[in-house]
């Protein structure tokens, strides 16, 4: 029996997309990681990847090199919302995520709330404290 699957994280140099198999991926160097991409300029705990209210969201652990999307850096810690097609950079390593939104309202809602400063503690935003999940 196939796996459900969520969509795909798409080399933009080309090569073979990665199935996002499970609603909740790591990224990283370490082999550990849902989906390991061992190259020196990965941390080895690099991002988070999850699929909520039906929409794909990424989240920088605080890596070295830090995660891009559209090409601005995001900042650490902050669930970042993905909208399909989008290209998405862990470290100088470019994808594209290729799904289809289940909830539209909810994801806009999110991309609405993105610049909202006060959605998150001073601790979180530093890192001293764990992010509340959405």
């Amino acid at each position: 029996m196939a796996a459900e699957k969520y969509g795909d994280l798409v080399p933009v140099e080309g090569g073979d997309p990665i199935p996002l198999v499970r609603k909740f991926m790591t990224v990283g160097r370490r082999e550990t990681c849902d989906i390991c991409l061992n190259f020196k300029n990965i941390s080895s705990n690099h991002c988070e990847l999850e699929f909520q209210h039906g929409y794909w969201c990424v989240r920088d652990l605080a890596s070295a090199n830090g995660t891009k999307v559209k090409g601005a850096r995001i900042a650490a810690n902050l669930w970042k919302p993905l909208q399909p097609g989008e290209e998405i950079k862990f470290a100088s390593h470019a994808f594209t995520i290729e799904y289809a939104i289940l909830n539209r309202k909810a994801f806009d809602e999110a991309v609405d709330n993105g610049d909202d400063v006060f959605g998150q503690s001073l601790l979180e935003k530093a890192g001293i404290e764990k992010p509340k999940k959405k």
